[in-house]
């Protein structure tokens, strides 16, 4: 569809970044994968930005990623302070 741009992520990353990060075997749904795929969404749309600055539909969908990524945050540090430190630390997080 011409004019519409989304940032999807390959099979390879997404199956790589779930092995990273799961909790367990049959991981794919812990707040920690979560976070790891909604990190590497942000990023590719971070760069987006960059050749793209008056995509403001984008830009949207950023900032409702961003949200949604703090909300995980936020839940996990309520219930796992250690996982969320680990997980910040390995992200490169700032919060």
């Amino acid at each position: 569809m011409f004019g519409r741009f989304k940032i999807v992520i390959s099979g390879d990353t997404k199956s790589g970044l779930i092995a990273k990060y799961r909790t367990h075997e049959n991981d794919t749904g812990s707040p920690e994968v979560q976070v790891a795929l909604l990190t590497e969404r942000i990023n590719g749309l971070q760069d987006h930005f960059k050749d793209h600055d008056k995509d403001h539909h984008s830009r949207r969908g950023l900032l409702k990623l961003v949200s949604q990524r703090r909300r995980l945050l936020n839940y996990l540090k309520d219930n796992s302070p250690q996982r969320y430190q680990e997980l910040i630390g390995e992200l490169g997080l700032r919060r």
